[in-house]
């Protein structure tokens, strides 16, 4: 898409929908309560079995909301590039069908990446357990990230980045069904030559569901060095480096 077709200062949410009745409702009206009205809301389902479909539907009196129907599941990555081909936006926000925004977070991050005119954004965030109690207040992440850095710390959690599309371009995630937004940021920092930068609030609430794949530490170890050397195609020894550097930041966040 040319750059001159992106509607200006015009933001596409998208989220990837599976199974997710138990906290969907939450997510969908933390982004209609927003600040900031001008978007989009894209929700993808990828054929849920349960009332993921029906809840959409009852949001769609707001003309935001844009509900699209995947034929047969194939996973949050292909779900997330769905919606990434559909969208008009100027900016590109994610955020996963269990997290909440704080009302404010659009008009914060798209107030900083104007007047700073950065490509791509992210929030600290709060964690909360599977019933909404607030188990972290604040996840801290660092002021800025180069690609180097994000192998050493993959900390930047999905549901806050947002990115502009005028100056990084359109892209896809790799289709992969486990740490596709990971994989993601690394070739856009690699591709493109830009770097992510934090915004210093807790805009985003991260919700850690019992057996979800990112509850999964034995299957985020494995999905990060899958990243690293057979996405990245590190050499070996570069990929033993930047693994150990993940696991020890991994460890740090969590004391």
């Amino acid at each position: 898409m040319d750059k001159a077709y992106y509607k200006s200062m015009f933001i596409s949410i998208i989220t990837p929908v599976y199974n997710a009745e138990a906290f969907l409702d939450e997510t969908i009206q933390s982004v209609l309560g927003q600040t900031y009205p001008h978007f989009e809301y894209l929700l993808v389902n990828d054929c849920s079995q349960d009332r993921s479909q029906e809840i959409i539907e009852s949001y769609q009196y707001d003309s935001r909301i844009r509900l699209i129907n995947l034929e047969e599941n194939s996973g949050a990555a292909v779900a997330r590039n769905r919606g990434l081909e559909a969208a008009q936006g100027q900016y590109i926000a994610f955020i996963d069908s269990d997290d909440v925004w704080s009302p404010n977070k659009l008009a914060e991050q798209l107030a900083f990446m104007e007047h700073e005119k950065l490509a791509f954004t992210y929030t600290n965030f709060a964690q909360m357990s599977q019933d909404g109690q607030i188990t972290k207040e604040r996840i801290k992440l660092p002021k800025q990230l180069s690609y180097t850095d994000l192998l050493k710390n993959t900390a930047i959690a999905c549901s806050t980045v947002m990115i502009d599309r005028t100056i990084v371009g359109d892209f896809q995630m790799p289709l992969v069904r486990k740490g596709q937004d990971t994989a993601t940021w690394l070739i856009l920092m690699r591709t493109r030559g830009i770097k992510a930068y934090g915004l210093d609030r807790v805009l985003n609430h991260y919700r850690k569901v019992e057996g979800s794949i990112s509850s999964n530490k034995l299957g985020a170890l494995k999905r990060t060095w899958n990243t690293y050397y057979n996405l990245e195609k590190l050499p070996l020894p570069k990929a033993i480096y930047y693994f150990t550097c993940y696991v020890f930041n991994a460890v740090a966040r969590r004391i």
